[in-house]
């Protein structure tokens, strides 16, 4: 069984080396597909060993599809920048590498941790975060609109023990700063499907959206974090609609 990891970057320099670290072993080939960076990135991703191409952005669905296309190996581990594979999982990969899996399964899912100013969080509405990771890209496709691209895959799905880590916040400024893009783009989306949203809709989303994460999916289990990391989650919801609202 080989792999060949896919990766999309633009101006990655600070957490590529540490996702290509995280597959050095487990990967037979390394794909980053780029937008357009300005900083390292291309040097980094060279240093691995990495096909580095540069493609022109036209949104994560063709952007990510792109990366599949240049796969040399049917069976890819598609992962972001920001991202990195836990040694349990890197230990399962390996595992799953020195058998041949079934004809029949197309895809392993495993849980994406979100490692938040050095907090793995397990609570709240951001774990656990499933997905598949690693799939036949015979069997596969990313679709989707703006933001938040789903995978749709033909055949069995397995899962894998393990985590995907993700890096995807540096700090608060950094997390209020990508809630104002991606509100905007989910906006857009919303509109373009033909949705708007209420007077209240705003408030009425974005309270319950706190009590589910705060209460229902435990986010009172992380203390002081867990009632701030809801705060700011109920905050998004009110931009999304508010912002189709507009």
């Amino acid at each position: 069984m080989k792999i060949s990891a896919c990766i999309i970057t633009l101006n990655e320099e600070e957490n590529l080396p540490r996702c290509l670290t995280s597959i050095g072993d487990l990967a037979d080939e390394i794909v980053v597909v780029d937008s357009g960076s300005t900083d390292r990135t291309n040097y980094i991703a060279t240093d691995f060993n990495a096909r580095f191409i540069r493609n022109e952005w036209n949104g994560y669905v063709a952007q990510k599809n792109f990366a599949l296309s240049k796969a040399k190996f049917n069976w890819v581990l598609c992962l972001d920048a920001d991202e990195e594979v836990s040694p349990e999982l890197r230990q399962s990969i390996l595992m799953l590498k020195a058998k041949k899996p079934a004809e029949t399964v197309s895809g392993y899912e495993m849980s994406r941790v979100v490692d938040y100013q050095g907090t793995h969080v397990r609570f709240g509405d951001w774990y656990p975060d499933t997905l598949v990771r690693l799939f036949k890209k015979d069997a596969a496709e990313f679709a989707g609109g703006h933001v938040h691209e789903r995978l749709e895959i033909q055949g069995e799905i397995k899962p894998l023990k393990g985590e995907i880590i993700h890096h995807s916040f540096k700090d608060e400024a950094d997390y209020l700063q990508r809630m104002d893009h991606y509100s905007t783009l989910w906006a857009e989306q919303k509109r373009v499907d033909g949705e708007s949203a209420s007077m209240l809709a705003p408030y009425t989303h974005s309270i319950w959206r706190f009590l589910r994460s705060y209460l229902i999916k435990g986010g009172c289990r992380g203390g002081s974090l867990g009632l701030k990391l809801s705060k700011l989650q109920a905050r998004e919801v009110f931009l999304k609609y508010s912002k189709l609202q507009e």
